[in-house]
């Protein structure tokens, strides 16, 4: 029998290949970015879009800023629409468009569809190597042969456009490539791949737990994409863990709402005979009126967390820190649907000081200095080139890619918080688009946020934590006002009714002047002097609500991998906004005036 120092996770010819070329390409980043746009001019040199812009197969850098316009997703829809239709000339790209990638919304916005082309497809599962060789690197002791990984994904189902283009989300189209299977850095996963694969979200998440929960000695990870995935699935066991563990005690599937047959086949793989002896833990554990710790207590082996908990989804650190007992919080990467961008080297780091570096080879960057002191927010800086950022500077960031994105706004604002050899790193700070204005105080996410945080520390002697949050302006009276939806957690227990009994109202006045506060000094004095913005106003919601509005987002079409609850609501989200008032149990408003003074 092979020796145990056999079957550790040890770096392997193609680890310390992807290991020195990180190193490679960000001690020459300059020289890469070069190379990268020269290649993407060059090879798109003829497409439609770039001629009409009068570059007439130029691949010179200061050629290209100058007659290339920076734009927005909304610009290129009418080149995007007619390639979907079935258009097949060069409008966007040389190659041909095979598939596009669709975004999930919920950062604001409908749906986007992105081209993609199959190699450049294959220059994203590149991205994967890089994750891998660092995930090894860092923890060597993990068991390739044993140890496995409890990653939740979702898939959404596939459709085609009008001219038989596949459309799918990006994770989707990750999770049925073999290749890319194999590469994700987090080892044998402790689910199946063809139940990842199913589209059904009910049945795919019973089915990923019960696999989870009946390998729980093995599993050392437990991921999702996003935090606020991770917490969905959290809640989802809290609500059928009953049913899980009758599986687990009898070694069948008993739940009646598991109705695909090739589901069920998949997990009567994994679940190979009845374990009482786990059932009774497990329904110990979940007996127990608390989940405080409840990941550490049925998988005792992990070791962190893995998702997204940067920007706005920071607001659930303190929720996973209370589910898994402080576990580490990794976030290992950062991409968007347009494109892989950046790695975080560091990922044993505090999640609030994750910080990502960009990979030059995905993409040609620029980055567009924030004006933070315009009340327009007009920034009439030029651009910059990647390594060309100044430290502690923040930027909007600018993509060319392969696919026929130029000069594509991301619409993320980062800050630049060091170098890889020289390759910046980034913080996320937030998304670029204001989310609340009334009276021209343009509140952007990362200010409510703090606010938000802030009044989550008035709280919090009071044993409640904010689960969720979302906000809308309110113009139904004049002046008009903000408006805050807040989900609590109070002591571990779920809050509905039983608000006033353990926070005094004055409290919650206090938590709206908190947030209040937080914001710009344009709110303030709007508010405080001017009085054309009336006080702000938070409603607490039922205990499960904000699942709801996840449930009726992904009902509307939108993909659980990639949900994040949009942190602010307009009047084309209607449906959002009845839901949340049908759930509201009190409501409270600032009693006090903002101070004006500088922050």
């Amino acid at each position: 029998m092979s020796s145990n120092v056999e079957h550790k996770w040890l770096l392997d010819e193609k680890d310390y290949e992807a290991l020195q070329q990180i190193q490679d390409i960000t001690s020459n980043a300059d020289e890469i970015q070069s190379l990268i746009l020269t290649e993407i001019l060059s090879t798109n040199a003829n497409v439609e879009y770039l001629q009409q812009h009068g570059l007439d197969g130029s691949t010179d850098s200061s050629t290209f800023k100058k007659l290339i316009p920076l734009v927005s997703y909304e610009q290129l829809q009418p080149y995007i629409t007619r390639i979907a239709e079935g258009d097949d000339s060069p409008i966007l790209c040389s190659n041909p468009i095979t598939g596009f990638f669709v975004s999930s919304g919920t950062s604001g916005g409908e749906p986007k569809l992105v081209p993609i082309y199959e190699q450049e497809f294959e220059r994203r599962l590149s991205f994967f190597n890089y994750l891998m060789a660092r995930t090894k690197q860092l923890f060597p002791n993990i068991n390739c042969y044993n140890d496995k990984a409890m990653n939740f994904h979702f898939a959404k189902p596939d459709h085609k456009t009008k001219a038989g283009i596949l459309v799918s989300s990006v994770f989707t189209r990750l999770l049925k490539t073999s290749l890319n299977l194999k590469s994700i850095a987090t080892g044998n996963n402790a689910i199946p791949d063809d139940i990842l694969l199913c589209t059904d979200t009910y049945q795919s998440l019973y089915c990923q737990l019960l696999c989870g929960l009946y390998r729980n000695d093995l599993v050392f990870q437990v991921g999702s994409i996003f935090a606020s995935g991770l917490l969905h699935v959290f809640k989802f066991l809290e609500n059928h863990w009953a049913d899980l563990v009758s599986d687990i005690r009898t070694g069948s599937i008993n739940n009646p709402k598991i109705t695909d047959l090739s589901l069920r086949e998949s997990v009567m793989k994994i679940l190979v005979k009845p374990n009482p002896q786990l059932a009774d833990l497990i329904e110990t554990e979940c007996s127990k009126g608390t989940w405080k710790g409840i990941v550490r207590r049925l998988w005792p082996n992990t070791k962190y967390i893995k998702a997204i908990a940067t920007g706005s989804l920071s607001q659930y650190i303190p929720l996973l820190n209370y589910y898994t007992n402080n576990l580490p919080i990794f976030s290992d990467h950062y991409g968007s649907t347009e494109c892989l961008l950046g790695l975080n080297l560091d990922p044993i780091c505090d999640p609030n000081e994750t910080s990502y570096t960009l990979i030059p080879t995905m993409a040609y960057f620029e980055f567009l200095p924030m004006d933070t002191t315009n009340i327009n927010g007009e920034v009439t800086q030029e651009l910059v080139d990647l390594v060309d950022v100044k430290l502690g500077q923040e930027y909007e960031l600018v993509i060319t890619t392969f696919a026929g994105l130029y000069r594509y706004c991301i619409g993320d604002i980062l800050r630049v918080t060091g170098f890889t050899n020289k390759a910046p790193k980034f913080s996320f700070v937030r998304r670029k688009n204001v989310i609340l204005n009334l009276e021209y105080e343009k509140t952007n996410e990362s200010d409510l946020r703090l606010g938000v945080e802030k009044a989550g520390g008035v709280l919090k002697p009071f044993g409640a934590t904010i689960v969720d949050y979302t906000c809308y302006a309110d113009t139904s009276t004049i002046p008009g006002h903000y408006v805050l939806y807040w989900e609590l957690l109070i002591d571990g227990n779920d809050h509905n009714t039983q608000t006033n009994h353990f926070i005094p109202s004055s409290v919650y006045n206090d938590c709206c002047l908190a947030i209040e506060d937080s914001l710009s000094t344009f709110y303030r004095i709007k508010r405080s002097q001017e009085k054309t913005i009336n006080p702000l106003e938070i409603r607490v919601v039922k205990s499960g609500t904000f699942e709801k509005l996840m449930q009726l987002a992904i009902n509307g079409g939108a993909s659980m991998n990639q949900y994040k609850t949009p942190r602010s609501l307009n009047s084309n989200q209607i449906h959002f906004i009845q839901l949340l008032e049908s759930n509201v149990i009190s409501s409270y408003f600032s009693q006090k005036n903002p101070r004006v003074g500088l922050h």
